[in-house]
């Protein structure tokens, strides 16, 4: 629609231009259902690394970057320009412009190393932080590690019109009929390339959001992951309530978990409503009997079926036919001597059992059935059985059994396990305590607001990581950095590896760009990028928190929460630092930026080592580099001795080939015994072309 009204202020007649207006906002103001909103696509990106250059798009520094002009012709370091829309020709010094892509034009991403902190040298793993627009990162990540991740945790904007970094403030259009639209529409480009990311046989999706968004971000979320479990935890971050003029104080936020394919939780000691099991419980046995949904006879049939017991004794004696949908109970005649139980509701309505015949018999002989005491009102006695989980519990020898009473039902230990709850009211995550407090006092005075409790993010990812130490977590709305800070201490704890991505742009704050272009700076000046958000907030944070001292270098006091980890003590972590730039296809095709190209070939490696560095102006004709796990051939002719030295080395388990012919790639690839081959520069070219989607 914002489109739309752009094009309608294009027209010169003015009554045209009138009743094309009136017709358009008489449509906009139908009903609609369902979650319609609309799509905006007018998202560009910056990129500095590219000359400017007859026919390249370009905006004004410091201006719209959504107001672009095409470069008709350069002359004395004086460009002249032809805007898009208007057509109108203007001339700009060089210095004042920089290339933009628009949302559909395709570039060539690469990794610029920035950063790096190593305290963990013995330990190959490292985790990345990515400086970018979280889009274009999504499209990298993508080609790098499609359905390999375990957990994304993202706490992105949540439209509270917030003017303090570009993800708070620029996600509603004035224009807008629906003022959620550019929001849905932001999130939903990135939520379908995440969706893509996860790992499909065992991942989960964590979103937190507030009470502005939560009903349209659970309705975007049915309909991108269609078939998923999806639930919504409460959880109290700010005790003491932020006021509303309106009605209630405000104490929480929400959660939003989606569960993908047999994602499910890790339940540990607590129940999450500020209550810690002190002591073990008994174990829990499950009816037999279905109730709730899809427990009706006619939905399951098969499950219909008598269960006999002797009239003397009461004792099980065996199972029945299950009944067809056309026969009745009265036409079942019980052995003699017997009587039949059927599964039936408080009404006599008929239900059906849990387990199948067979299952049934299987579990009683293994001591996992159990029968009450007979009932002389009902005349029946009710049957119980050990759940899937419960049995899973008893092999990995979480619960014990300690014998077998006199039915031959197994006598089982208590369980220090507690299922976690739906709503969340842990002291731990409060966001002022734990969130605030903790980055100024890492950091020395107030660079973010509203930072997530450290706590609050280590519960969320721990309820599905706890038996993934080797997880691979992602978080692309990273602000202040609390997923990465969380992910080292749950290692630290549990002595894990699991590596940790993080996504985050280098925006300024609105205050701090105001200031800075009256100071004459500009995007992608020195002054400008020391105060955005990744290097002055979340990368600060990182390597404060990995060495266990504040930014002026003094010890951090105290102890993290639940645990003797004291702070200072820091964390055995290596931790990369990469902006993600953008290069020329050409030079990309002719080889000349093999080395900018290295870090990425190194994260789609799964970042084993410190990152390769090619400090000579040449390029080597091969790189062997058993310590990072793959080795590259830059020169074909050098094949034979390169094939040698890989499949000698078993350390190398990935190998990128730099040549123009499929046939001799195959031929190539097939003497190696490496685990993945790829073509360079046809596999770049074909796949890390991004921003081209729709």
């Amino acid at each position: 629609m914002a489109a739309l009204k752009d094009l309608i202020n294009q027209i010169q007649d003015e009554n045209l231009r009138r009743k094309i207006s009136e017709e358009v906002y008489r449509l906009s103001k139908q009903k609609k259902f369902g979650l319609v909103f609309e799509e905006h696509t007018f998202e560009c990106t910056p990129l500095y690394d590219i000359p400017i250059e007859i026919g390249k798009k370009v905006a004004l520094n410091n201006k719209k970057i959504t107001d672009i002009y095409v470069v008709e012709d350069i002359k004395d370091n004086e460009a002249k320009c032809i805007h898009i829309v208007t057509r109108e020709v203007h001339k700009f010094k060089v210095g004042e412009l920089t290339c933009i892509a628009e949302f559909g034009d395709p570039i060539y991403p690469y990794l610029k190393p920035i950063d790096e902190i190593e305290n963990a040298p013995s330990n190959s793993l490292w985790h990345t932080l990515i400086e970018a627009d979280n889009y274009h990162a999504l499209q990298l990540l993508k080609y790098l590690y499609t359905g390999k991740i375990d957990c994304i945790y993202i706490d992105p904007p949540y439209n509270t019109g917030a003017r303090d970094w570009k993800y708070n403030n620029d996600y509603v259009d004035s224009k807008d009929a629906y003022r959620h639209s550019k929001w849905l529409s932001m999130m939903e480009k990135r939520l379908k390339l995440a969706k893509q990311l996860l790992n499909p046989k065992d991942s989960v999706l964590i979103v937190t959001i507030d009470e502005k968004e939560y009903l349209h971000l659970g309705c975007l979320l049915e309909e991108i992951f269609a078939g998923s479990k999806i639930q919504m935890v409460t959880d109290v971050i700010n005790p003491k309530g932020v006021a509303r003029d309106f009605g209630f104080s405000r104490v929480e936020e929400y959660i939003f978990f989606v569960y993908i394919k047999d994602s499910k939780v890790v339940p540990n000691n607590q129940d999450m409503l500020n209550k810690t099991l002190d002591e073990p419980k008994k174990v829990r046995w499950a009816s037999l009997q279905r109730s709730g949904s899809n427990s009706r006879r006619h939905e399951s049939p098969t499950l219909f079926y008598p269960i006999f017991f002797n009239e003397k004794d009461h004792k099980f004696h065996s199972t029945g036919q299950s009944l067809p949908l056309d026969k009745k109970r009265s036409d079942v005649t019980p052995p003699e001597g017997t009587y039949a139980i059927f599964p039936l509701g408080k009404k006599n309505d008929e239900r059906t059992w849990q387990l199948s015949q067979d299952t049934l018999k299987e579990r009683m002989l293994n001591g996992y059935v159990k029968f009450g005491k007979y009932n002389s009102q009902t005349k029946k006695r009710s049957i119980s059985y050990l759940s899937r989980g419960v049995l899973k519990k008893i092999d990995e020898g979480k619960i014990d059994i300690s014998g077998f009473d006199d039915e031959g039902v197994v006598i089982l230990g208590k369980t220090d396990e507690i299922r976690p709850m739906s709503v969340w009211n842990q002291s731990s995550h409060s966001a002022s305590e734990n969130g605030s407090t903790l980055i100024q006092q890492i950091l020395g005075e107030k660079r973010f607001t509203y930072p997530k409790s450290l706590y609050s993010t280590y519960d969320a990812i721990n309820f599905f990581v706890a038996k993934k130490p080797n997880a691979l977590i992602l978080d692309f709305f990273a602000g202040s950095g609390t997923t990465l800070h969380a992910v080292n201490l749950l290692n630290a704890l549990d002595g894990g590896n699991r590596r940790c991505i993080l996504v985050t742009n280098n925006e300024v704050s609105e205050s701090e760009a105001k200031r800075l272009t009256k100071s004459g700076f500009k995007p992608g000046d020195t002054e400008w990028e020391s105060l955005g958000i990744a290097r002055y907030v979340t990368w600060p944070r990182t390597v404060c928190s990995i060495k266990g001292n504040d930014i002026n270098g003094h010890l951090l006091q105290g102890s993290y929460v639940g645990s003797n980890l004291e702070i200072c003590k820091g964390f055995e972590s290596n931790v990369a630092y990469f902006k993600l730039g953008f290069l020329d296809k050409d030079s990309v095709a002719l080889g000349r930026q093999f080395k900018e190209l290295l870090p990425v070939l190194w994260m789609k490696t799964n970042c084993v080592g410190h990152f390769p560095n090619l400090n000579e102006h040449s390029i080597p004709s091969m790189l062997i580099l058993p310590e990072n796990g793959f080795a590259v051939l830059v020169d074909e002719k050098q094949f034979p001795s390169f094939v040698d030295k890989v499949n000698k080395d078993k350390n190398i388990q990935t190998v990128f080939i730099v040549t123009d012919s499929d046939t001799g790639y195959r031929e190539m690839s097939m003497q190696l015994k490496t685990r993945s081959t790829y073509q360079l520069y046809r596999d770049y070219l074909d796949n890390f072309r991004i921003n081209t989607g729709r």
